[in-house]
């Protein structure tokens, strides 16, 4: 159930690039993290290569694209090993889509704690204790 904010810079333009990124996202979110895309949201936001700077110079300017993705995961349910294969192959995937990247490209997997974190108005903590218990929701 991560939050998931994309935003990118690039020269490409295609009417499904903000579709491709989101769907390219989920995939690896799913298959890397074993984060269930039915319940990740993704907001994805461009901004004009004139305007994203990185080393001093527009991204325009340096005929680069780039990106910043912050990924709002719980606390201890991914480890080191994925999270690296995580910003490996979501670098190799945006270079496919948006094209040749920046060095100054990010992503951040930030880990939350499960009771100040959630959906549905219940936090990620209750959804677990009631998963262990094997009771209803409401009744955790």
């Amino acid at each position: 159930m991560p939050l998931i904010t994309v935003s990118y810079a690039t020269s490409r333009q295609s009417p499904s690039l903000k579709a491709d990124v989101a769907n390219a996202v989920s995939e690896l979110t799913a298959k890397i993290l074993h984060k269930d895309p039915r319940v990740t949201a993704i907001i994805v936001k461009s901004v004009d290569a004139g305007d994203w700077f990185a080393g001093g110079k527009s991204l325009a300017e340096q005929k680069l694209a780039s990106y910043w993705i912050d990924i709002h995961v719980t606390e201890g349910t991914n480890t080191k090993d994925e999270k690296a294969a995580y910003l490996t192959a979501m670098f190799e995937r945006m270079a496919e889509i948006l094209g040749p990247l920046h060095p100054e490209t990010y992503l951040h997997v930030d880990e939350v704690k499960g009771d100040a974190y959630g959906f549905g108005g219940l936090t990620q903590e209750r959804r677990y204790i009631a998963g262990k218990l094997e009771v209803a929701l409401d009744a955790a």
